[in-house]
């Protein structure tokens, strides 16, 4: 039988031209220059990591350094406050107040709604990882335990992290112009952060300070904002994250569950055209969370982490550029080369295996069953 098949198998090896792995085709070659040619033309610096979990093929372009995470950061809040809930300390639908300390700028309603307001631990982890509200991510942080937030950050993002809430963020930067600027209150916050950043915003961090231009320790927002960043706090390594999101899908975080739950507050099954998402093939599924902050940007997601088969890790962040604008598009070409090298590529596979496949069938008569 095997002698009688030969014939028809050695034509098929012929025809059909051989589909091999994408490792043995080098993508990480591939895709690191299109990545290095994206860096390149941006007005900034670039940080990509890539994992294949299926092969364990890593791929990284600056990715050991540390990055400014900005709101990436609730994806390990969410993480802390999941595993309170999976041990039985907290309830999806436990309600937590709202206190004055919680309030700060940014997106989200949360800020102006009234003190001694409740919410759902579930209500506040939708708004923070959906919208990004800063004022729901602080009354979580408040509620887990800053601590208990730093050890989780540590023993999945590195030994080096240190993660804060968003109050404190806005104070440090704040205290680059002037130290005083650590008093100001919440409502202070929030109403300085009215005017745009640049010199009406400092302006206006002068006038609740009462300061004089003379006083101030930073000659603009911008040296400010430098001054903060190099003090790495709220950063982490890209590889380090993407090693957070690959134990995240799968399920050695938290319960089937809660994982389930994050996914979907991950915006698992609702797809977008914004940075890396804008690249991606809408056929593919992915959970995702987006951060900015000024002159700073992140995305990181996992396409298909519903499959480990097909599950890929991108993490990626710039700087020096602008956050809202160049960012998303550097982004989106950083999605579109990740898909046209692995996914596109996979399909390819996929299709020439199926093509061979029936040609063996055509040519030897046998039907696959």
């Amino acid at each position: 039988m095997l002698r009688s098949l030969l014939p028809a198998l050695l034509a098929v090896s012929v025809l059909i031209p051989h589909a091999e792995p994408a490792a043995a085709q080098g993508w990480q070659d591939e895709l690191g220059q299109q990545i290095q040619r994206i860096d390149r033309q941006s007005n900034g610096k670039l940080g990509v990591y890539v994992k294949r979990l299926a092969t364990g093929e890593t791929y990284s372009h600056a990715a050991d350094q540390p990055w400014y995470l900005s709101s990436t950061v609730k994806v390990p809040i969410a993480i802390t406050v999941l595993r309170q809930v999976d041990a039985g300390k907290l309830g999806l639908q436990s309600p937590l107040t709202l206190q004055e300390q919680d309030k700060v700028d940014g997106a989200g309603e949360l800020l102006w709604a009234e003190n001694g307001s409740q919410y759902s631990v579930e209500s506040l982890l939708t708004r923070m990882l959906g919208v990004s509200d800063n004022t729901a991510a602080n009354l979580l942080i408040r509620t887990a335990g800053i601590d208990n937030l730093n050890g989780t950050a540590k023993s999945l993002l590195g030994k080096q992290v240190q993660l804060t809430d968003f109050v404190t963020v806005r104070r440090e930067i704040y205290a680059e112009l002037h130290p005083d600027a650590r008093k100001l209150d919440n409502q202070q916050l929030i109403k300085v952060a009215g005017p745009d950043i640049g010199p009406q915003r400092v302006a206006a961090i002068r006038r609740e300070l009462d300061l004089r231009e003379a006083d101030l320790k930073a000659k603009s927002f911008g040296e400010a904002y430098a001054r903060y960043y190099q003090r790495d706090m709220n950063t982490a390594t890209l590889q380090g994250y993407g090693d957070m999101l690959e134990q995240l899908v799968r399920g050695k975080l938290l319960s089937a569950q809660s994982t389930q739950t994050l996914f979907k507050m991950m915006k698992y099954g609702r797809r977008g055209d914004y940075r890396l998402e804008g690249g991606i093939p809408k056929s593919e599924m992915i959970i995702h969370k987006t951060g900015t902050q000024h002159r700073r940007a992140c995305h990181m997601a996992v396409i298909n982490p519903q499959d480990i088969a097909k599950a890929i890790v991108v993490a990626t962040c710039a700087s020096d550029l602008n956050d809202r604008t160049e960012a998303g598009v550097v982004f989106q070409r950083v999605g579109k080369a990740v898909s046209d090298v692995l996914i596109s590529r996979a399909d390819a596979e996929s299709e020439a295996s199926n093509d061979t496949r029936n040609l063996v069938e055509a040519q030897t008569g046998t039907t696959r069953r």
